[in-house]
């Protein structure tokens, strides 16, 4: 009874009511928040999987596909600005909307004007599609009836608007309008940093390309001498940066040698705390370099650029000027000389020659003065020549006997040649057709191939030979001359053969030779359309060849 009368009193105050409104409350409270937790954790998904190297079109692609699990959504747009004006940038389903501004008298310019989320529902409102003209608002094209407009906001600065929309009615709330605001920030951060990333690969392919246009090798190097990056240009042949990091040092790469270098520059620019410039060799070649270096943020010196431009061939044509200069003074004291001598000898020669008239032919002082008239005509001749080459600025080239031109030559050095033991001999052509050529510059080769093939013979016991031989071949339907010095010397080791044409590279001591000799015959050889051909053996001896076209294989002047 009494039972009874307590519930009588619940129902008529309310109580059980209450208590099943607060539980209905509740459960709705519950699934909204399990809706709320399934949305964010939607966005962390998504955030995850949108890459910064990502296109706006694959971003939006990656969101549409994963929308609907928070959203009913059958529409998905990106609205950008670029230089002052919205465009269409991505949207799906595509439209033809996409790369066209939108007018300004569109609702996703007002939202992006105004900063202002906007929110339609276009059957309970004509409010403002029915106000605006179809072709000036892409909204009322695309068959929505539900709109959600967000700006995208990145550091308090509007990039653009997104729009979510359905087909159908009353499909978005607040809720669902506070949804579409959290993933427009996340996506806003997601756009601007892949447009940063864009930008910044941009100036770094910019730069990168910069770096390998330069055609001068520049190498960064650290502290411990590693090489960390590099323009792929080389010193001599290409290094093998495949190596382990521990033995890619600078040494080792572009120069060859198994620990730092002797007053290493890399070492001295961290000492010094500035750039230095050097003139350094590396087979054959001479490099100025120049030496910078890298500071970071905290004024330290991290790492050290090495520029390297070759001025092997400036160098070489300061050489051959100075050079040329010696050799001019030595020319004008060779014909001031050998102008002296003339007269006397002629002189000698005439005396010689009358007193030979004068006596009869069976005295024995006629042979006497044979000698004396043979020995003065020859000297004669070697005076002849001597002036001959010593005459400058004649290059023009005109037809040649290049046998004449060995014999020339050997009247000038022959003596040179025997007084160190040597045995010469030549095998020339007698049919050897003439070529075009700068007789002059001929000489100039066939005595550095001479003096050279002495040279190698002055360390060589036993008996020493030099054979000089001027014969013809036939090569990829070419007629050639060829000129060929051989002699039985020290030979040439195979990994030097490469070298021995390059400026400044000499066996020698440095008072025996300057290393230009091979590499100013090959000027003058290639400059004739030719070459210089050589073999080598170690211990046997070497053979260089003057390869030269015949006329009708010629071209102009040198």
């Amino acid at each position: 009874m009494f039972d009874d009368k307590i519930s009588i009193i619940r129902n008529l105050t309310g109580v059980n009511s209450s208590k099943l409104n607060y539980y209905l409350e509740v459960q709705r409270s519950n699934e909204q928040i399990k809706i709320q937790m399934n949305r964010l954790e939607i966005i962390h998904q998504l955030i995850k999987d949108i890459n910064i190297d990502m296109s706006l079109s694959d971003i939006v692609d990656r969101v549409y596909s994963k929308l609907p699990q928070a959203l009913t959504c059958s529409f998905l747009g990106l609205a950008l600005v670029k230089d002052n004006q919205l465009t269409m940038t991505a949207a799906i389903p595509g439209n033809g909307n996409i790369g066209q501004p939108v007018p300004e008298s569109s609702v996703l310019w007002r939202a992006y004007s105004k900063c202002q989320k906007l929110l339609y529902n276009f059957n309970q409102s004509c409010e403002p599609a029915c106000e605006l003209l179809p072709e000036e608002e892409p909204v009322a094209d695309w068959g929505l009836r539900s709109v959600a407009i967000v700006p995208l906001r990145v550091r308090h600065k509007v990039i653009g608007v997104l729009v979510v929309g359905d087909r159908g009615d009353v499909t978005y709330g607040d809720s669902e309008l506070m949804f579409i605001e959290q993933l427009a920030d996340q996506l806003a951060i997601c756009i601007e940093d892949a447009s940063l990333y864009k930008e910044v690969s941009k100036g770094k392919q910019e730069w990168e390309a910069t770096f390998k246009a330069v055609p001068d090798p520049i190498f960064l190097i650290d502290k411990n001498f590693n090489v960390l990056r590099h323009n792929q240009h080389y010193v001599g042949e290409a290094p093998d940066l495949d190596i382990p990091v521990q033995e890619q040092k600078c040494y080792r790469i572009l120069w060859h040698k198994d620990a730092p270098c002797e007053n290493c520059p890399v070492e001295e620019v961290y000492q010094r705390g500035r750039g230095i410039y050097k003139q350094l060799q590396n087979d054959g070649r001479v490099f100025d370099s120049f030496y910078y270096p890298m500071v970071d943020q905290h004024g330290e010196i991290y790492a050290v650029i090495l520029h390297l431009k070759d001025v092997t061939e400036k160098v070489k044509m300061e050489a051959q000027l100075v050079n040329s200069a010696k050799l001019v003074a030595i020319g004008e004291m060779a014909a001031g000389v050998a102008h002296e001598l003339n007269s006397p000898m002629t002189v000698m020669i005439g005396t010689a020659q009358m007193m030979q008239r004068d006596l009869p032919k069976d005295d024995p002082r006629h042979e006497w003065l044979d000698d004396i008239i043979s020995c003065g005509m020859r000297c004669k001749k070697i005076i002849q020549n001597l002036l001959s080459f010593s005459r400058q600025g004649q290059f023009s080239v005109a037809e040649t006997n290049v046998n004449e031109q060995v014999e020339k030559v050997l009247s000038l050095i022959h003596y040179q040649i025997n007084r160190n033991n040597i045995d010469i001999r030549k095998k020339l052509d007698p049919s050897l057709p003439h070529i075009m050529a700068n007789g002059h510059q001929l000489q100039q080769v066939i005595i550095n191939l001479l003096l050279n093939a002495r040279d190698a013979l002055e360390e060589t016991p036993g008996q020493k030979n030099i054979v000089i031989t001027t014969f013809t071949r036939k090569q990829q339907d070419k007629d050639w001359v060829v000129v060929e010095v051989k002699d039985n010397g020290q030979g040439i080791a195979p990994e030097n053969l490469q070298k021995i044409f390059n400026p400044f590279y000499t066996s020698k001591e440095a008072s025996k030779g300057t290393g230009l000799g091979l590499s100013v015959s090959l000027g003058i050889a290639q400059s004739h359309g030719g070459t210089i051909e050589v073999e080598s053996e170690l211990g046997v001896g070497s053979t260089f060849r003057l390869v030269l076209p015949q006329m009708e294989n010629t071209g102009g002047e040198t």
